[in-house]
């Protein structure tokens, strides 16, 4: 009998998104564990026993333990696939532009989202905090306009692990308060992700 990877996840996490869509996409079973993290489910002593940095997504993989991060987890489960590209130096762009995605996109966007749609703030509640997050996610949605410009995926015109990464904060940015009515090459971008095999939204288990 095959053991299958358990996830401990929140469905409207970007973060979580990421695995579970590359997951699908490589037909890689797993037991979903849903955790509250607005009830503080991933501060309990028992997740925190699994992972000290208390967050989620945490993949347990049977026999060798938990791995945390998304990032991390998804080079984990695609290693060896196409996902993946051979070649060193298209190795080194996806991984450029998933660092990117990590430092740049995911803070601004990902924390408007959550702060918008999970703690259901108002943008007058928030004020200037959210201006500021607004201001840079814009700027990051630039930088990922422009480097989508005459391509169909961000590597090699071939769907990685770059795409997944970024895709997953992107094509919800607009309920984090960012449109993207003005990027049009992410906007098709977005759609040729979603007609990937195995595709999901983000609040599929």
């Amino acid at each position: 009998m095959i053991e299958t990877f358990t996830l401990y996840d929140y469905l409207p996490s970007g973060n979580g998104y990421k695995v579970r869509l590359t997951a699908k996409y490589l037909q890689i079973s797993y037991r979903l564990i849903e955790m509250d993290i607005k009830q503080g489910a991933t501060r309990t002593p028992e997740f925190l026993a699994k992972n000290q940095n208390g967050r989620i997504p945490l993949l347990e993989i049977p026999g060798r333990g938990f791995l945390a991060e998304s990032h991390a987890i998804i080079a984990y489960l695609a290693d060896g696939s196409a996902l993946v590209p051979g070649d060193p130096w298209q190795r080194a762009q996806m991984w450029q532009w998933m660092c990117f995605e990590q430092y740049n996109l995911e803070p601004n966007i990902g924390t408007a989202r959550f702060w918008l749609t999970s703690l259901h703030r108002t943008p007058q509640e928030l004020g200037e905090k959210l201006s500021e997050k607004l201001v840079k996610g814009h700027e990051a949605l630039a930088v990922l306009e422009r480097g989508l410009d005459g391509k169909q995926f961000l590597i090699a015109d071939r769907y990685s692990l770059a795409d997944i990464a970024l895709y997953a904060y992107t094509h919800v940015a607009p309920e984090g308060g960012l449109p993207l009515d003005d990027y049009p090459n992410i906007r098709a971008w977005v759609l040729r992700i979603a007609s990937q095999p195995n595709w999901a939204p983000i609040t599929s288990a």
